[in-house]
């Protein structure tokens, strides 16, 4: 038995009926606890064409302290910079992650900026929650024959504290998944559900900012190095693509991740795909977070309530955000906000064991060697 179970609470967040910055969709949120201690949620709003915007709202609780919905505050970001727009006046800032980096005294946020060359990592930062700065795509060096700064990446998030590299410099550690070309579930249907060995699948990778004194520790000119594989598709539920979910969040286990799996849908065919994306779990160690310590072998969540299952897009539920809930007391809650099949936004509880079952990690990237081959 997975002893992670996610228990819905309730549908949070749907389209306003004549808000045309949501007729396409509210989803795939950030969460973050302001200094005044309230939960803020940032939905990807979407209008037509796909073009989104993030917003903001704060969540209302009832007496017994579970979410039950939103006060609508506005728009943090939409798409200004060349890096957000489309040669076609289309674009986007999508599916954000938001963290409080304790070390340099700011929330940052990751969101996806699609722009011109496609979907790529862009960041921002703010002291309250409510002014957001700028501070471009992430760069990234170069991995062996690879530059991941030329090509498309997403579902990037921070650790909330610094932690020591592979080279054990004190540094700011990033997930990311870079998208290898050849790698989509999309084209590995097409292509018979063959992959070539010499490309990965779509996986969860981390990559590390040394931290410096002087204006670098803001992350201005910032430059993401020590390129790591952390994990790869593994189980059937999950056996297409794996991406990060919700920003790592400690608990007495270790860094817990909540992660989206993709599998293929019973109907998917070469010419019409159609996919699962279901929801599951890792524990990474506390000090070294490329070590795998748990890994959920099913998922956690899937997609099986109509509004999961119906909507822009079908069979899925997306994790992008927790909350561990200090507030009412239960340090051991985590509360999971998730997008529901790319138009609505559900929230879900679990309550961290007392223990974890026995994980091999044979087959973990701790046990591998990583990277391109």
């Amino acid at each position: 038995m997975v002893p992670f179970q996610l228990h819905r609470i309730c549908t949070l967040m749907e389209p306003e009926a004549g808000n045309e910055f949501e007729v396409e969709g509210v989803l795939n949120p950030a969460v973050a606890r302001g200094p005044d201690g309230e939960l803020y949620i940032f939905p990807r709003l979407v209008a037509k064409h796909n073009y989104s915007r993030i917003g903001i709202a704060k969540v209302k609780f009832n007496q017994d302290g579970d979410p039950v919905g939103v006060e609508r505050l506005g728009i943090v970001l939409e798409p200004e910079t060349d890096y957000e727009k489309r040669p076609n006046g289309f674009g986007g800032c999508e599916d954000p992650r938001i963290t409080y980096v304790s070390c340099i005294d700011y929330y940052i946020m990751t969101y996806t900026a699609y722009g011109p060359k496609g979907p790529r990592i862009a960041m921002a930062r703010s002291k309250d929650l409510f002014n957001w700065e700028r501070m471009g795509l992430v760069c990234f060096s170069a991995y062996k024959d690879v530059d991941f700064n030329g090509i498309d990446n997403k579902d990037a998030s921070f650790f909330p504290t610094d932690l020591p590299s592979p080279h054990h410099h004190m540094s700011l550690a990033m997930l990311n998944r870079p998208l290898f070309p050849g790698t989509r579930p999309e084209e590995i249907v097409e292509n018979d559900d063959f992959h070539k060995e010499d490309h990965h699948k779509e996986s969860i990778w981390i990559s590390y900012f040394n931290l410096k004194k002087g204006k670098e520790t803001v992350l201005e000119n910032a430059k993401f190095t020590s390129h790591h594989c952390l994990a790869h598709p593994e189980y059937p539920w999950e056996n297409l693509k794996i991406g990060g979910g919700a920003p790592p969040i400690l608990t007495k286990h270790g860094w817990l991740l909540v992660y989206h799996g993709v599998k293929k849908h019973e109907d998917c065919t070469k010419h019409q795909p159609a996919f699962y994306y279901s929801a599951g779990v890792m524990i990474l160690s506390e000090l070294h977070p490329q070590k795998v310590i748990y890994r959920s072998p099913e998922p956690v969540l899937i997609p099986n309530l109509p509004d999961e299952k119906i909507g822009i897009v079908g069979n899925v539920v997306f994790p992008t955000g927790t909350d561990r809930r200090d507030d009412i007391g239960q340090p051991n809650r985590i509360d999971v906000y998730y997008g529901m099949a790319d138009n609505k936004i559900g929230v879900a509880k679990m309550l961290i064991p007392e223990s974890l079952p026995n994980f091999s990690t044979s087959k973990s990237s701790d046990s591998k060697s990583s990277g391109v081959k």
